[in-house]
């Protein structure tokens, strides 16, 4: 690969993995104070700062379980690829908005887990259709 393709394929990675963050804590912020703000055990605005505070001491406090299980546990790290990474970040952030907008709870990371998966699964068929002469 050329050095400006390389660079717009980088570049592209970078504002699609920023673009989930974003909606990755959108998406989960909203599900982890809804409950306090709709009960009226904190204000709206108490809410939020007690989330921004959480959110930000947990990362000086817990290991990194979760990013691990996600870059080596679930496929075999030399599987992934550019593709891969656009496919599983594309799927999660369709599941995020799709259930954001329909007002259903549910998790940035299996979003994102589901998308890895699915993105993988989609290159092993590939794989497997090329080793046997198989149109995709």
């Amino acid at each position: 690969m050329d050095p400006v393709g390389f660079n717009v394929t980088l570049f592209a990675l970078i504002f699609v993995a920023l673009f989930f963050d974003f909606i990755n804590g959108m998406h989960d912020s909203a599900n982890a104070i809804a409950t306090v703000v709709s009960t009226r055990v904190l204000k709206p605005f108490h809410a939020v700062l007690w989330a921004g505070f959480f959110n930000f001491a947990a990362f000086f406090i817990f290991e990194a379980h979760v990013a691990t299980t996600v870059g080596k546990g679930i496929i075999a790290p030399e599987l992934i690829d550019n593709a891969v990474v656009f496919g599983a970040l594309a799927g999660a952030i369709a599941w995020n908005l799709i259930t954001w907008w329909g007002g259903i709870p549910s998790s940035s990371s299996h979003a994102l887990v589901g998308g890895i998966v699915g993105a993988s699964g989609l290159l092993l068929t590939q794989i497997m259709c090329l080793s046997m002469n198989r149109s995709v």
